[in-house]
């Protein structure tokens, strides 16, 4: 037996911003709200448990001190890298350096709250 990863948690200051942005990034929908304002978004039609992680965007007004150890690559399933750049830019990411050489094949961003996640060149089919 082995595990799936079934939830991404990730702390935000704004909840709502970010978990608009990265629903409109993957096509995903919100699923649900819990009590202590945490928004979960997944794609539509399968949410928790289906072919993908769910994305849980979780309220933390603490100060984020130093980058997190982890990031998210997404790759594009119907437009090549630059077109999908100049999408995920119109919504909000911004280009980061995080010590790239500017020969990678992938490019840096940044989400509305400064995380990290790459795009990667290679499409790949959609689900």
């Amino acid at each position: 037996m082995a595990c799936r990863i079934s939830e991404l948690v990730i702390e935000a200051a704004d909840a709502e911003r970010l978990a608009a942005f990265w629903s409109e990034v993957l096509g995903y929908v919100e699923i649900g709200r819990e009590s202590d304002g945490s928004i979960e978004i997944g794609p539509p039609g399968t949410g928790f448990g289906g072919p993908q992680p769910t994305i849980v965007l979780s309220p933390n007004s603490e100060p984020r001190t130093g980058n997190v150890r982890l990031h998210i690559d997404v790759s594009a399933t119907d437009r090549d890298q630059d077109a999908e750049l100049e999408r995920l830019l119109a919504l909000g990411a911004r280009p980061a350096d995080v010590g790239q050489t500017g020969n990678e094949s992938w490019r840096v961003l940044a989400d509305p709250e400064g995380n990290v996640f790459c795009l990667l060149r290679d499409r790949i089919q959609p689900l």
